[in-house]
């Protein structure tokens, strides 16, 4: 290696030159690229380049052992569902790799050169190793895969190689969780009189090809495409610390999810033009896919007349005392929850309506729509500190009926607001899940006395176990109450209703011609000159109501189609059409 500083020549594999101590730049293995010393990933490609060991900190470097294989961090139950993902990508026979979408993330611990100078490696070990467990931790907890942990940060993504349409979100959730964690680690550090420890997190949503997973240490073999990865990397360098920054197109595909604070434009290394940057403040207002949807103006509603009328039908024979349980089944985007929706519109006259979701991450969290949906009964909102929580919780039951003064607990216990102290804490947990289902069946089952209750549980192929439970005691209890119980799911989720006579499925299809072209004039309009756009619409979706409003929206961000809130804009296509 020959010192462009001094001239002199040097060993192979040196950092720094041995005759005037001038830094050497790292050259990625992958692409080339010449990256500062200091660099753990390429500024190009984000190819890991932390290889090789360390051995002192004294050096500003973090001693690492030679990096851990993925084998060695992922929890059993994603390894196992890793490798299940390879298997299917080998049945499908793609050799040359997979394209996919998907979500990256980058989080390194701040200054962590500085706070180890004068540590030996063993203290700075016992320092950052909790830190990068709680970051791991995180990823894992939403079904990430972290590809690389160096010794002051990780590199994860998500989307891939486990599949989730919902990627963005659980990225940023992952995020978040960081943070929080985080922060209560610093707190402990600051408590043992230790340097508190601050994080900062970068993420961006693009494509890779994902060629392969080795069955032996779980290595992912990828090749990024474009600034999928490296712009996340260049996020994370944007970060203040304690924050989270994302790029403009993962802003774009989580708005509403997510509380966002726009932090303008700013140039970033290898993209031509400033790019636009937000911080993520917290989560967001809105939930599910309809609830965005409906922010950004919901289209006409189309078809499922005789649907409509079976529900019309099942709310008529609750309020006379005979429980219904009706399910809305079909493949995503096809309509489920909109029907529901429109449903509600029309028949919240004369009883009471309670709702909740069910989210893809949601498994790991048991109870929470449970949760929600006692919240949502009670109505308490995040600003309620814990003596209103437990005054509106007391003060409903009890007005209800004061037998049922003996659910409180349990419901406290379970919207959390009883301490750790509560004698239920100590009770066996099967008997507490027993009576807690117990005490919710029963002041569910009292309200309906009052009142007809209408029961909405959205997408049961995400439901968590316990709640899972709770349904089917509910289900059993149903048939002579004024309770209607709407539920919707796709066509994987397994029940044992089916044979209930009080039980009603409805089969959701795409929409048929006429639906989908009627659809597609409320999205478009009736010009001459869209047929051939509604024809290829209709070709590509099939029908599915989502993917052509989902193609519709594309389109007019790339300018291709006239934004209808814009009064006076024309058709006046820019570009290709990316789909």
């Amino acid at each position: 290696m020959h010192c462009q500083t001094c001239g002199s020549d040097n060993p192979e594999g040196v950092k720094f030159c041995i005759e005037c101590a001038a830094p050497f730049k790292s050259c990625c293995p992958n692409c080339g690229f010449e990256n500062l010393p200091r660099a753990k990933f390429c500024g190009e490609c984000a190819t890991p380049l932390t290889a090789q060991p360390q051995s002192r900190v004294a050096s500003s470097q973090l001693p690492v052992a030679s990096p851990s294989p993925p084998v060695s961090y992922t929890p059993a139950h994603l390894a196992e569902h890793i490798l299940a993902e390879q298997a299917a990508m080998e049945a499908r026979g793609t050799t040359d790799g997979e394209r996919k979408t998907i979500t990256a993330l980058f989080a390194d611990i701040k200054g962590s050169m500085d706070m180890i100078e004068d540590l030996d490696p063993e203290e700075a070990r016992s320092l950052f190793d909790p830190a990068l467990n709680l970051m791991m931790e995180a990823v894992h907890r939403y079904e990430g895969y972290v590809a690389q942990s160096t010794g002051d940060g990780i590199f994860a993504f998500f989307g891939a190689p486990i599949a989730h349409e919902d990627h963005p979100q659980r990225a940023l959730y992952a995020a978040l969780r960081m943070q929080e964690e985080m922060k209560k680690y610093a707190d402990k550090l600051r408590l043992e009189g230790k340097a508190p420890i601050q994080i900062r997190v970068g993420v961006n949503t693009g494509e890779m090809v994902l060629r392969s997973i080795r069955k032996d240490d779980l290595h992912a073999d990828y090749t990024p495409i474009g600034h999928s990865t490296s712009l996340a990397s260049r996020m994370e360098s944007l970060a203040t610390p304690g924050s989270v920054v994302v790029s403009e197109h993962t802003y774009k595909l989580t708005e509403g999810y997510f509380e966002f604070k726009a932090l303008g434009a700013a140039r970033v290394k290898g993209v031509s033009e400033p790019v636009h940057i937000y911080e993520v403040l917290e989560g967001g207002p809105l939930r599910t896919r309809l609830q965005v949807s409906a922010k950004r103006g919901l289209v006409q509603f189309v078809g499922r007349q005789g649907e409509m009328e079976q529900l019309r039908r099942a709310l008529a024979l609750a309020k006379e005392g005979h429980g219904q349980i009706v399910a809305a089944m079909g493949e995503p985007g096809v309509g489920k929850s909109r029907l529901f929706h429109e449903f509600k519109l029309l028949s919240q006259t004369g009883c009471l309506l309670l709702e909740t979701f069910s989210v893809s991450h949601g498994k790991a969290y048991p109870y929470l729509p449970l949760i929600d949906l006692l919240k949502n009964y009670f109505q308490i909102v995040p600003q309620d500190d814990e003596r209103k929580r437990r005054e509106k919780v007391g003060g409903k039951v009890l007005m209800l009926d004061r037998s049922l003064e003996d659910t409180l607990p349990y419901l406290f216990v379970l919207l959390g607001i009883s301490g750790p102290n509560s004698p239920l804490q100590q009770m066996d947990p099967q008997i507490r899940k027993r009576r807690t289902f117990d005490a919710i069946k029963r002041l569910l089952v009292r309200e309906s006395l009052n009142q007809p209750l209408v029961l909405i549980f959205e997408d049961l192929h995400w439901l968590d176990a316990e709640t899972q439970d709770f349904l089917s005691l509910l289900s059993e209890s149903v048939a002579s109450t004024k309770i209607l119980l709407l539920v919707n799911y796709r066509p994987e989720y397994r029940h044992d209703w089916g044979s209930k006579t009080y039980y009603t499925q409805l089969r959701l299809d795409p929409l048929g011609k006429k639906e989908a072209e009627e659809m597609l004039t409320a999205l478009l309009g009736d010009g001459a000159d869209l047929k051939p756009l509604k024809q290829f619409i209709l070709k590509k979706t099939e029908g599915n109501p989502f993917f052509m409003e989902e193609i519709v929206q594309a389109l007019r961000e790339q300018g291709m189609l006239p934004d209808p809130r814009r009064v006076g804009t024309t058709h006046q296509p820019n570009g290709r059409v990316r789909l």
